[in-house]
C-alpha cells in the first residue's frame, strides 16, 4: 500500500500530467461529432412500434366519405366566399354553420404586441360533448384560417367543418372532441391553449368562454393544396424542440401508409430512399429545427402542455382527395378516443431519421455530452494549472501546460477573472434586450451597429484591463478556465432539455477550447482573432441568413415573436451563454500577460 501511494503522487506531480487535457478535449469533440453521424446506420437506430396498446391504429372502419364530399363541397364553397372578409365577418359566419350543426360555439380575443407590431385576432372553437363520456377528456381539431406561409388553408377550415358535422352522428366517443379554427397558425393557438390551461395573460389574451377535460391529443391539418394529393407530411416539431410522444406519430404514420396507402413523409424530405443520406439528411434537418425552438405550425403551442400535438400537410399529385385526409383523421381521432390514460409509454426524446426510423435519448445524448465534457475538461486543467508557478521563457519552452517539477502552489488571484467573467454575463442582457424590444424598423441598424460594436469590443476591454490591472498569465487562465466551466456546466445541462441546440452550439464554440494569449507572436493572436471573429453570434448569424436566403430583419422579428408569444429561449442561450464565452475567449486572446514578478515588483514601489 504505501508503495502504491507513493506511486500515486509521483504521478500527481508529473508535469507531463497537465499536457493531456487539451488532447482529451479534442478526442470528446472528435468522438461527439463522429458518434452524431454514426447514428443514420441500423446498427444504432431502430424500427419505430407502437408501445400503447390501446391505440390500435387502422385497426377501425372508416366511414368517412360518400355523401360527406357533397358537404365538404358546400362549406368550401363557404369558406371561399369568407376569403377577402375580416377576421370577425368569418367568425360569424363560421359561428352560424356550426349552430346549426348543434354545437355549442366560443369566442376567443387575443392581441399580441411585438417588435411594435401588434399581432390580433379572434379565435372560434367548438365543443362536441362526448356521449360516453364525463367531460374530463378532450382531442382537439385545429385549422388555422392562413398555415404559417399566410396562404389561405380553404380546405383545411372546410374539412373541420365537415368532420364535425360528421363526428356529431356518431355515438361512440368517449372524449368530448373541440374543433378550433383560429386566424393564424401561431398566436391563435398559442392564445387558445394559454387562456385553456389558465396561463394567459389577461391583459392581452382572454379567458375560454366553454372548456372540457384533459387535453389528451390534437391535430392540426394544414391542406392549402386544391389538387388531388400523393402523400401527408407530418410535422411534428414543437416549441424549443419539445416534442410529441413518438406513439402518435407512428400511429398516424401506420393509419396513413399502412390502412390508407399514401406516402408518409417527415422533414420536408419528400422524396426518402431510406438509404443513409437521406437518413442523415432528415435527421439534421430536425435536429435544425429543434435547435432554433420556432413554431413549425399550430400543433407547436400544444406540446409545451403536454399534449400531443402533430400538423397534417397534403403533398404531391396522386389520387387521393379529402375525403382520404378526413379517414386520417377519423382513424386518428378513433384511436385517441381508445385511450384509457394519457400517451407515456412511448418515447418523448428521439431523433427521427424515416418514418420508420428513429434513435432513442440514450444513444443520441452522448454526442453532446462529450462536446459539453471538453470545455469541462478543460477548465479544470487550467484551474489546476492556474495554481503553479509561472515559469520563465527557458523553462517554460513555449509549452501552456508545462509546469515546475517541486509543485509548490501559489496564491490565485481571483478578483479580476470573476469579476470580468461577472461582468461579461452582465453584459450579455444588452443584446437579449435589445432585440426583443426593438422595433422591426430598427433591428436591422441595431444588429449592424452591434456587430461593428462586436468586432471591437474585445479590442478595447483588453486595452483597458491592460491599462489599469495588468494581468498575470495567472489570470488568463482563470478567466478562460471560469469561463469554460461555466459554459460546459450550461451546455450539459441544455443537452437533456434540447439536445439538438446543446449540440449546435458545442460544435459552434470548439474553438474557444483551445484559445489563449500570444503575447509573442502576433500572426498566431490575427489568426485566432479571425477565427473567432467568423464563428461569433453576430456572425453566424448572418452567414445562416444568407444561405437561406432570408433578411436579418426577418430573423430578427420571427426571434423577437417566438420570445413574446410562445417563450422560445434559444436566444437567451445564444445572447447569456455563447456570446459571453465568445467574448472572454477574444478578450483572452489579444492579452498581453504581465509576468508574476514583474507586477509584484511594481505593487511594491507603489506601497513604498
Amino acid at each position: 500500500m504505501p508503495r502504491l501511494l507513493s506511486s500515486a503522487l509521483r504521478i500527481r506531480r508529473d508535469p507531463r500530467l497537465l499536457k493531456i487535457p487539451p488532447y482529451l478535449s479534442l478526442l470528446c469533440i472528435l468522438v461527439g461529432v463522429v458518434w452524431l453521424f454514426l447514428l443514420p446506420l441500423d446498427e444504432y437506430s431502430r424500427r419505430t412500434y407502437i408501445s400503447e396498446n390501446a391505440l390500435l391504429p387502422g385497426q377501425v372502419h372508416t366511414y368517412f366519405g360518400g355523401s360527406d364530399q357533397n358537404v365538404f363541397r358546400a362549406y368550401k364553397h363557404e369558406v371561399n366566399a369568407l376569403e377577402e372578409k375580416s377576421n370577425i365577418e368569418i367568425n360569424d359566419k363560421l359561428e352560424s354553420i356550426i349552430k346549426g350543426i348543434g354545437l355549442k360555439v366560443g369566442r376567443q380575443n387575443f392581441t399580441y404586441n411585438s417588435a411594435g407590431n401588434v399581432h390580433s385576432g379572434e379565435n372560434l372553437y367548438a365543443l362536441l360533448k362526448a356521449p360516453r363520456g364525463d367531460a374530463t377528456e378532450a382531442i382537439v381539431l385545429v385549422a388555422a384560417w392562413k398555415n404559417t406561409k399566410d396562404e389561405l388553408n380553404r380546405n383545411g377550415v372546410a374539412l373541420v367543418l365537415t368532420l364535425a358535422r360528421y363526428f356529431k352522428r356518431w355515438s361512440l366517443w368517449s372524449k368530448d372532441i373541440i374543433f378550433l379554427v383560429t386566424p393564424d397558425s401561431i398566436a391563435g393557438p398559442q392564445a387558445w391553449v394559454d387562456a385553456y390551461h389558465d396561463a394567459h395573460d389577461s391583459s392581452r389574451v382572454d379567458r375560454l368562454p366553454l372548456k372540457s377535460g384533459a387535453l389528451q391529443g390534437a391535430i392540426a391539418i394544414d391542406y392549402t393544396q386544391q389538387e388531388r394529393f400523393e402523400s401527408v407530411h407530418i410535422i411534428y416539431d414543437g416549441v424549443n424542440g419539445q416534442l410529441p410522444n413518438l406513439d402518435l406519430i407512428n400511429s398516424v404514420s401506420n393509419i396513413a401508409g399502412g390502412q390508407m396507402g399514401m406516402g408518409v413523409a417527415i422533414q420536408e424530405m419528400w422524396h426518402h430512399d431510406n438509404k443513409y443520406p437521406d437518413r442523415l439528411r432528415t435527421m439534421l434537418r430536425g435536429m435544425l429545427k429543434q435547435g432554433l425552438g420556432l413554431a413549425s405550425g399550430p400543433h407547436s403551442s400544444f406540446i409545451p402542455y403536454h399534449v400531443d400535438a402533430v400538423t397534417l400537410q397534403p403533398f404531391g399529385r396522386g389520387w387521393q382527395d379529402e375525403m382520404a385526409m378526413g379517414r386520417v383523421i377519423e382513424g386518428t381521432f378513433r384511436s385517441l378516443n381508445n385511450l384509457l390514460e394519457h400517451l407515456h409509454q412511448s418515447f418523448f426524446f428521439y431523433l427521427l431519421m424515416h418514418r420508420d426510423r428513429f434513435v432513442s435519448i440514450g444513444t443520441y445524448l452522448p454526442s453532446a455530452m462529450l462536446v459539453a465534457a471538453n470545455f469541462t475538461i478543460m477548465a479544470i486543467a487550467l484551474w489546476v494549472k492556474s495554481g503553479q508557478p509561472e515559469l520563465n521563457k527557458e523553462a517554460k519552452k513555449n509549452e501552456e501546460f508545462e509546469v515546475n517539477p517541486n509543485n509548490s502552489a501559489v496564491e490565485r488571484d481571483l478578483f479580476l477573472p470573476l469579476g470580468f467573467v461577472t461582468g461579461c454575463q452582465f453584459l450579455s442582457v444588452i443584446p437579449l434586450y435589445l432585440f426583443n424590444h426593438a422595433p422591426e424598423s430598427t433591428l436591422t441598424p441595431i444588429f449592424a451597429v452591434f456587430t461593428v460594436l462586436n468586432l471591437l469590443l474585445p479590442h478595447g476591454l483588453s486595452h483597458l484591463i491592460t491599462m489599469y490591472y495588468a494581468p498575470t498569465a495567472q489570470q488568463y487562465q482563470m478567466i478562460r478556465s471560469f469561463s469554460l466551466l461555466l459554459l460546459g456546466m450550461f451546455l450539459s445541462s441544455l443537452a437533456t432539455l434540447n439536445f439538438s441546440l446543446s449540440l449546435i452550439i458545442g460544435v459552434l464554440s470548439t474553438p474557444l477550447t483551445f484559445m489563449q494569449p500570444w503575447p509573442e507572436s502576433p500572426t498566431l493572436r490575427t489568426f485566432c482573432t479571425v477565427l473567432l471573429n467568423a464563428i461569433a453570434p453576430t456572425m453566424v448569424l448572418v452567414i445562416g441568413a444568407s444561405v437561406w436566403r432570408l433578411e436579418i430583419s426577418d430573423v430578427l422579428r420571427e426571434a423577437a415573436f417566438a420570445w413574446d408569444v410562445y417563450g422560445m429561449y434559444s436566444s437567451v442561450v445564444v445572447w447569456c451563454v455563447w456570446w459571453p464565452a465568445w467574448l472572454a475567449a477574444s478578450v483572452t486572446v489579444l492579452g498581453k500577460p504581465v509576468p508574476a514578478a514583474t507586477r509584484r515588483g511594481k505593487e511594491k514601489a507603489k506601497t513604498a
